[in-house]
């Protein structure tokens, strides 16, 4: 494998273990901790009907709950697109299979031109 490959290895697993261990894992409990304060308001607002202040109490800990939830939601689209703007997207999808069809340039150098004219060689003429 080439030096760009094992850079790219090394990349993805580093991404990968932090998706796994800590972003995905923390969207899910924060996500889990909004809906359980959405259904506390639902809980409030139904078995306090009668008092008006207990209802907006309840409105209040719904509202904050969708709110929450609304923005879990936002961070994961907005890691996904961070990550597909960039291009990282691809690099990583080629570290699992390089010999994909999309992945023949990702690990190319830039400059890797073999037919340079500009040769540093003095034995060779003009």
């Amino acid at each position: 494998m080439s030096p760009q490959q094992d850079a790219a290895n090394e990349a993805w697993k580093f991404v990968e273990k932090v998706n796994d261990v800590i972003l995905f894992p923390l969207i899910a409990l924060l996500s889990g901790i909004a809906f359980l304060v959405f259904i506390y308001g639902a809980a409030i607002f139904i078995f306090n009907g009668a008092s008006e202040q207990a209802r907006d109490k309840g409105k209040k800990h719904m509202t904050y709950g969708i709110i929450g939830l609304v923005i879990m939601a936002s961070a994961y689209a907005i890691l996904s697109i961070a990550v597909n703007t960039f291009g990282l997207g691809q690099t990583l999808d080629c570290t699992k299979d390089p010999t994909a069809a999309q992945c023949n340039t990702v690990f190319n150098p830039v400059n890797n031109n073999t037919n340079n004219t500009n040769n540093s060689n003095p034995n060779t003429g003009p």
